[in-house]
């Protein structure tokens, strides 16, 4: 069912590589509730994804961006604002990354180079989309900048390695600039900290499938599937959400407030 919330709305998305992902499902849901958007992503995962798909499926134009790259966001800022016919009302970052993670270096021994390139993708490529579009007026007043995180960056799980510091400094990230953004263009910048979640990029985290197993029997309603995210994604685009701001938001079905559950413990 269309509730028609984003009708008007003009968009970038960042990140949809296939349909497991939490971009494409926003995407998806976004073009239903009447938005019109730019699909984006680093020519590499566009390689590896099915996004053209997508692009085919909502009516929406691609334009491919390497988003640690200054040179391809303005770019991608001003064809969006082209092709859109107007500045910009939501973003959607939904991307991340660690070499580390990749390669099976342990958290006790990282290579540095891989740290830092994990770190660019994974949080500084927000600061850099803001950064962009705070310098460029793309951003119309009221409009809703949403980036995705995980609960990580406030606790330690062993195998989420160096990501957790990046979700940890993403989520600073949006708190820093969403200050200004507010002050200065009235958008707001917010975070979804969402249930471990079987995407592409998830799944390759080490002990993925014991620990959504967990997480499931943790949470009083259960985990937050990727469908699930992107309907409360669109919900912090629309003009209902349009004074919460510098927020990180637990999406996660109740897991991040619940010290044990009686499943666990019947468990162990």
């Amino acid at each position: 069912m269309s509730y028609n919330l984003l009708k008007g709305k003009r968009g970038i998305i960042f990140g949809a590589l296939d349909e497991n992902s939490i971009a494409w499902k926003t995407a998806k849901l976004a073009h239903a509730e009447g938005a019109t958007f730019v699909l984006t992503n680093a020519p590499v995962a566009m390689r590896m994804g099915e996004i053209n798909k997508l692009a085919e499926e909502t009516g929406s134009e691609i334009i491919p961006a390497d988003a640690t790259s200054i040179k391809d966001l303005e770019n991608l800022v001003q064809k969006s604002v082209e092709i859109l016919g107007g500045k910009i009302d939501f973003v959607l970052h939904s991307i991340g990354m660690s070499v580390n993670v990749r390669k099976g270096k342990h958290y006790t021994d990282q290579n540095y180079a891989w740290t830092e390139k994990g770190w660019d993708v994974s949080a500084v490529s927000f600061h850099k989309v803001m950064q962009t579009l705070h310098k460029n007026d793309a951003m119309n007043e009221w409009g809703s900048i949403v980036a995705l995180t995980y609960m990580a960056a406030q606790r330690t799980f062993p195998d989420y390695n160096d990501m957790a510091d990046n979700k940890a400094y993403l989520e600073s990230i949006a708190r820093s600039f969403g200050y200004f953004f507010g002050k200065d263009k009235k958008v707001r910048v917010n975070t979804i900290s969402q249930s471990p979640t079987p995407t592409t990029a998830g799944s390759g985290v080490k002990g993925f499938d014991g620990f959504l197993s967990y997480a499931e029997k943790m949470s009083p309603l259960g985990n937050a599937t990727a469908q699930d995210c992107a309907e409360y994604t669109v919900t912090l685009f629309s003009d209902y959400t349009k004074k919460v701001t510098m927020q990180n938001l637990f999406h996660d079905g109740g897991f991040s407030n619940t010290g044990v559950s009686q499943e666990v413990i019947e468990k162990f």
